[in-house]
């Protein structure tokens, strides 16, 4: 240490939060750190000219008169409002915002030396109540919304604030840090005087100003729009990191009708060309977000999307669907009953005006096949036959696609109803087109090795999009929140070191995200946000109007799922294919019910087959614990829906009972099909046995297959006779009799759940050895031999399941033969194809 030359030392310390235990190292660091030139340097090389002064003078014991002069010669910024905080410290009372000590540590001769700088710079500082320069500030954000000349706090004294005086907030922690960059949205004029201080406008805080130059005002004037525009010509001409950005713009589309001369102002902007977008543009995104979004059928924003759509028409056809489905929604109302002569004139009156005549087939389509599209679809079918001269087989064609768009619908459960009511002759099409296009077979899904593939596979069917985040669009037009901070919670309000930003970074790609709030509503929230954590109040506390408003689901919906399960039965070939795409989806309460003991014990369960558990597998996702649960309750072993459905009902042949009266509840007959090969115990079940059936088979055993008889029956010639009264033959019969019953209680039975363990062990083995060869794969190609690879949530699952399985299968087996039943495993036999082999035994000599 004693070699190194003082430059050296200066970084050293320089980079140290406390410098205190680096002093006392010897002697002459000691002294080196004495010197007032090197705590000055310090503090200026660390904090910055803006805030070396604030963090000197909580350091008292470091701070001499020496070091504050140096401090104020090297370009240390003091303001006036610095020396007021300063006074009100240390005489008065603790500012809110500062928690320690801070110039209460100086020397009393040093804060005296500072003061007296401070008035031979100044001259008479105000250190009344409310008398300082931030409380004037503050008074102006309060005024902001009244004109200017009703404001207490006038233009001349602001910019006398600032210019003279240097006022700019002097630490982070300071709260005015944060609403300083408002300011400078109601008067962009003091950009320049600020900038000469050393403050700077950091991008951050762009969307910030800009939201609170275009506030609704309290009281709207002539010139107000103009005010509005000239400010942002103003900011953006002095900084060019300052402009408006699609998201303020979307924002301020949203209030077109509440907040009109801000939504001018933006239009006049974008006439003279200084916005970096087309607000056409900014407009026909904002309308696509409400195509998938519950906030489509509310009657204010239908109001706000026509007057857009008036100003700024477009082509796309999801605008035209938005804006037809909502024109539909109005008129409609929410009612069963409507009155047709005047509904249809009212549409098409609509229609004409906003420019969307003539409404196609593919219009009528679309509205209907909405989430959101009133389920009383009579009035909008007899709009079609009326106006666009539909013939009957064009509407029946229509409500046939209708019905076969809703099947992939989560949430169209109470139009498909409506639908299958109405017109019986979609029962058949519907069952058709279920069993023969979204069945799910092992060799249509994405390989195992396939990671990127399997990840963004999703089954057609039940896909459950009601726990998405709010305000996500997941289904046809993407929605992204209203603000973009990639900035973590803590950079959010601090600056660089130097209190600069970094020049020459180009923000013309950087032109904002576009969301469905308003102007007013993120201006509350800027306003009542914590300062640090403004990315977490976002996205955990918005008010439940806004929260309902960006769901992707009806609020009174009826899952298509649970819809076609009461009315085709839980053993139907519709019914199989929903739950395999729910349990592929991981979403199988959308057609199973809650899972209960009292109803798993019952026939209202969707039969377990050992293919969903394949495809889970297949997929490596996590097992579902109600599948479990139904074979823990007794669920019958089947390898496949095969196993249970009927060949018409696997191929979605029309049955007789298909064809119904209107209204009334479909009911099939099932048949339990034998052809099927199913795997059964290698033994019967002595429940159903009687006396001697295993020594007398019913057919003629060949040779090799035929049992061999005891030694004790065989050599007996006495056959007994149930009625005889000789008491010898009974004794015999008796004792036959119960060597039978003990024989066939040891028998060996295999019962439905050792039928799943020994076929989940098989596969839990197999993905077992997938993993071990990806491992290999994995560790082989990697350069670093440490690499981890992760098992599959489906392996990890099942293993943790079948040990549960395998205890209740314990348990079960001793309530049957008592606690000291053997611990063997049933759950393989000698005809099983799964078989375990076993090592050989060595052969030892011994001399």
């Amino acid at each position: 240490m004693n070699r190194l030359c003082d430059e050296i030392l200066q970084i050293i310390i320089n980079e140290l939060d406390d410098p205190t235990n680096f002093s006392l190292v010897n002697k002459s660091i000691y002294a080196f750190t004495r010197e007032p030139y090197v705590r000055a340097t310090y503090f200026m090389m660390r904090y910055g000219k803006v805030q070396a002064l604030f963090w000197a003078l909580g350091r008292g014991k470091l701070v001499n008169n020496a070091v504050v002069d140096i401090l104020l010669s090297s370009g240390a910024h003091i303001s006036r409002y610095l020396i007021q905080c300063v006074i009100q410290h240390y005489y008065r009372s603790l500012l809110p915002w500062i928690k320690t000590s801070w110039v209460r540590s100086l020397d009393f001769t040093v804060l005296n030396h500072l003061l007296a700088l401070a008035g031979e710079k100044f001259g008479n500082i105000p250190v009344g109540k409310n008398d300082d320069d931030g409380a004037k500030f503050v008074s102006l954000l309060k005024e902001s919304r009244i004109p200017p000349e009703q404001r207490t706090v006038k233009w001349d004294t602001v910019k006398e604030i600032v210019e003279k005086y240097q006022f700019i907030p002097f630490s982070n922690k300071d709260p005015m840090m944060a609403s300083f960059p408002l300011v400078l949205a109601i008067e962009p004029r003091l950009l320049p005087y600020a900038r000469v201080n050393g403050f700077f406008m950091d991008r951050k805080y762009r969307d910030f100003v800009f939201r609170k130059m275009f506030e609704k005002p309290v009281v709207n004037s002539e010139g107000r729009r103009n005010e509005i525009a000239a400010n942002v010509r103003e900011l953006s001409r002095l900084d060019r990191h300052m402009f408006l950005s699609r998201t303020v713009a979307a924002e301020i589309c949203m209030e077109a009708k509440s907040n009109e001369p801000a939504y001018e102002a933006l239009k006049i902007l974008d006439k003279e060309g200084l916005l970096r977008f087309s607000l056409a543009s900014v407009v026909e995104e904002l309308i696509k977000l409400f195509v998938n979004t519950r906030s489509v059928t509310l009657p204010s924003v239908g109001l706000t999307l026509r007057h857009l759509y008036t100003d700024f028409p477009s082509k796309d056809p999801t605008v035209r669907v938005v804006l037809l489905l909502q024109l539909f929604i109005g008129i409609l109302g929410g009612h069963s009953s409507i009155d047709i002569p005047s509904f249809i004139p009212s549409c098409k009156e609509k229609f004409d005006a906003l420019g969307l005549s003539p409404i196609k087939r593919t219009d009528l389509l679309e509205v209907l096949a909405n989430n959101f599209a009133p389920e009383h679809f009579g009035g909008i079918l007899e709009f079609g036959r009326v106006v666009m001269k539909m013939a009957r087989n064009e509407i029946e064609g229509l409500v046939q696609e209708l019905a076969f768009r809703c099947l992939g619908s989560s949430f169209k459960g109470k139009m498909l109803k409506r639908l299958l009511e109405s017109y019986p002759f979609l029962d058949d099409l519907v069952r058709e087109r279920v069993m023969q296009h979204y069945r799910l077979n092992l060799d249509d899904l994405p390989a195992w090795d396939d990671e990127k593939a399997i990840r963004a596979y999703q089954a057609p069917l039940c896909r459950d999009f009601s726990m998405r985040f709010f305000g996500l669009n997941t289904l046809d037009v993407p929605v992204v929140p209203a603000q973009d901070r990639k900035d973590s919670d803590d950079d959010a309000m601090d600056q660089d070191a130097t209190g600069e930003t970094m020049e020459g970074v180009d923000d013309d790609d950087d032109l904002g995200n576009i969301g469905q709030d308003t102007l007013s509503t993120m201006i509350r929230k800027d306003e009542l946000g914590p300062p640090r954590a403004r990315r977490r109040f976002y996205d955990t506390y918005p008010s439940v109007m806004e929260h309902t408003a960006k769901l992707t689901y009806p609020s009174d919906y009826l899952h298509v799922g649970k819809y076609l399960r009461t009315r085709y039965g839980v053993r139907s070939g519709i019914c199989a294919v929903f739950f395999m795409n729910a349990i592929a989806n991981g979403s199988p309460s959308a057609i199973q019910n809650c899972p209960t003991l009292a109803e798993t014990c019952t026939d209202a369960r969707i039969p377990v087959t050992l293919k969903l558990f394949k495809i889970l597998a297949r997929l490596g996702r996590g097992t579902v614990s109600t599948l479990f649960e139904d074979i823990e309750a007794g669920a019958e072993f089947y390898f496949s829906e095969e196993d249970y459905l009927s060949p018409e009902e696997l191929k979605g042949s029309p049955q007789k009972s298909s064809h119904l009266k209107r209204g009334k509840r479909p009911r099939y007959r099932i048949k339990m099909v034998q052809e099927y090969t199913v795997k059964t115990e290698s033994s019967p079940d002595p429940s159903v046995l009687l006396p001697f059936q295993d020594a007398v088979p019913e057919e003629p055993l060949s040779s090799s297959s035929r049992a061999r008889p005891r030694r004790s029956v065989a050599s007996s010639k006495n056959y007994a006779v149930p009625d005889s009264d000789d008491e010898a033959i009974a004794d015999v019969f008796d004792e036959k009799v119960q060597d039978v019953s003990i024989r066939a209680k040891k028998r060996k039975v295999e019962s439905n759940m050792q039928k799943w363990i020994k076929h989940l062990t098989a596969l839990m083995k197999e993905e077992e050895k997938r993993y071990k060869e990806k491992k290999k794969r994995v560790q082989a190609s990697a350069t670093d031999s440490k690499v981890r690879v992760m098992r599959s949530d489906f392996l990890r699952s099942i293993t943790f399941y079948l040990q549960r399985l395998r205890k209740t299968d314990k348990l079960k087996r001793q309530q049957l033969y008592g606690f000291d039943v053997p611990d063997d495993d049933y759950s393989s036999g000698e005809e099983d194809e799964y078989q375990a082999r076993t090592r050989k035994r060595r052969r030892v000599e011994v001399s």
